[in-house]
Formats: C-alpha cells, structure tokens, sequence
C-alpha cells in the first residue's frame, strides 16, 4: 500500500481548529478512531478526526464552519456502499447520527401525497412508515441498508425503482463562494436539477460542492396489505439471492443490457477469496467479509473480478461503490478533500 498522505500524517494540521469547532458547537471530538464499526462491511482504517451529530440542525452548522476553515472531511450516514482504505481517512469524518432523531411528516392531503423526511432518516424504516399509511411508491427500498440522504445522492435503487422516481425535491446545503470567502447556501433542488443518471447524481459527481438536508417525496394512495405484500415479496426475493452478514452492497455497476454478478460469474469467480474477502457464491456481484477481512482485500478481489470480465467479456465494469482513502495503483478523486454523503449514506 501506499504510504499515509501527508494531511492524514500530520495530526495537529487541522487539530486545533477542529477542537475549537467541537467546542463551541457542543460537539465531542474524537481522534484516530477505527471506522469497520461504522460501515456495513466492518472493513476500514482510522479517522484522523471524528464527530458524531445527532441532527440536521447541528449537521448544518458544522459543515458550515467545515467549509470556511477549509479542512478536508468525509460524511458518512451509515456507512454501506463504501470501501474505506486501511490506511484510514485524513481530516475529519463527520458521523450522521441524525436517525434516532429524524423526523419524517406525512402531507395526506395532496394528491398525490407528499412524505417530508429529514435526510438522515433510515431508508427502510421510512419505506415501512409510508406503507402504514398506505403510501405506495418505497416498496423497492424495504430491506436496503441506508439513510434518505445516501439515497438521494447516489440515486439508490431495486426492483425498477430509486429515488429518482420518487423525488420530488431536496433541501441542500450549497458550498458557494462569494470575494474569495465560503458563503453556505440553503437551497431547494428539482429532481431536474440533482442530475440523475444510474446510480449516480450531481452531488456524486461533484462530492464536495453540497450536502443534503431533507428531501420531499411523492408517493400514491393504496391499500396498506397489498403493499405490505410487495415489500414481503422483495425481501424474500434479497434473501434468495443476496449474501447474510457483512458485505458492501452492490459492487459493480450493471453494464447496460446485461448484468455485473452475471458476468463474474461466468468468468469463474463466485467463491474466491483473498484473505477473508470472498466474491460471495450467491450473487457474484457482492463481495463479502467473513471475519478480519482488510480494505486491501477486498481490493484485489475488484481488480481480479474487473481483469477476468475484461479477459472474457471485453466490458470494462464500474464500481458502484465508493473508494474512500489510498489504494494500490488507485489515484483516490476524493482523498485529498473529500466531501461525501454516502449510502448506509
């Protein structure tokens, strides 16, 4: 692996400012914390930095003070969808901790209905939410790990469903600079304006420029038992052919007209493994961790899966995950300062 960046070897860079920061938000800070607990596959190095916050309120005027101090951070809501290096991440981490307290609102008087969801509110929780009020339209996202906000940005979706389908508009916080100085904005975004494309979004493409707030759906009126009944055929259906236990989500896109897990399969890879990563034998398109698994791992286990489909295929696949920090060969878009709200984000 490559050696620490020069930010994450030097602790005090940003030490003095985050302290103060923590201070006057109220806020505790935490120094080299190991981050596998905070992300589904339980893989990942150390936070130089680490704060927890436990509401929009609170998110928002850290970021703020974030960005006119200018010091490097990743956002994480519940951390799946993510390999973090083992190196760890420099700067400070920012922990959405903000579902226990998340507050949803359910509009039955339009039509159709509108739901308003703080972002950091859990994306399966909030789809059964709906179906007991008889709101159909999230039954996709039952059983997906992951906040509203990671969601959004990353335009997670099953089942011929995702966020764009039912977006209607999201409160952002904007990174925007006016003489020379940060000027955070809060803005409202159309589902015009996000940019969606699969599996991708405007905030994906340009991580450090917004984060999100909260967000207004728009779902329809039906009968809670036949809804109730879809989402029970959706979980059966994950259990059937998606892997238990720690693992990364989905980990490459599907390729138009054919399909990731198809191809490494047919390549010959359901099964292998590089120390305790394996490209599970359920569903080749999910690789999972059956114990002390490290970053590293599972990123040979890309490269060989994205180098045999290659060989075979001639289709060069792309990750739908996000690589966080330093890897071999790997020149990371986001590890100098990254700025990401990323799927349980």
């Amino acid at each position: 692996m490559k050696a620490l960046s020069p930010d994450f070897a030097k602790p005090s860079v940003y030490a003095k400012q985050l302290e103060e920061i923590a201070h006057q938000l109220g806020l505790e800070l935490h120094k080299q914390i190991p981050l596998a607990r905070y992300t589904a596959a339980r893989i990942g190095g150390k936070a130089e930095f680490l704060i927890e916050v436990n509401s929009s309120a609170k998110l928002k005027q850290l970021i703020s003070l974030i960005w006119k101090n200018d010091i490097p951070y990743t956002l994480l809501g519940g951390g799946s969808n993510v390999l973090i290096s083992d190196e760890g991440l420099p700067g400070l981490v920012i922990i959405n901790r903000a579902r226990g307290r998340a507050r949803v609102r359910f509009d039955m008087n339009d039509e159709p209905a509108i739901v308003w969801a703080d972002a950091g509110v859990n994306l399966s929780h909030l789809a059964r939410q709906a179906a007991e009020h008889g709101l159909s339209g999230l039954e996709w996202a039952c059983g997906i790990p992951g906040t509203l906000g990671g969601a959004i940005v990353n335009n997670a979706g099953a089942f011929d469903g995702d966020m764009a389908g039912n977006l209607v508009m999201v409160t952002i916080l904007h990174r925007k600079w006016e003489n020379h100085q940060v000027r955070p904005a809060q803005e409202q975004w159309t589902v015009a304006e996000m940019e969606y494309r699969y599996r991708s979004s405007r905030l994906k493409t340009h991580p450090n420029q917004a984060i999100v707030l909260s967000a207004l759906l728009r779902l329809e009126r039906s009968d809670p038992i036949k809804i109730k009944t879809k989402m029970d055929e959706f979980n059966q259906r994950r259990r059937k052919t998606q892997p238990p236990g720690a693992s990364l989500g989905s980990m490459f896109k599907n390729p138009p007209g054919d399909f990731a897990g198809r191809l490494i399969e047919a390549a010959g890879l359901k099964g292998l493994t590089v120390g305790d990563a394996m490209i599970s034998p359920l569903h080749a398109n999910f690789f999972i961790n059956l114990g002390n698994a490290s970053a590293n791992n599972v990123w040979q286990l890309i490269q060989l899966a994205r180098q045999a489909v290659v060989a075979k295929f001639g289709i060069e696949l792309e990750l739908e995950i996000q690589p966080l920090g330093i890897f071999p060969e790997f020149a990371p878009q986001n590890a100098g300062n990254p700025s990401l709200e990323v799927e349980n984000e």
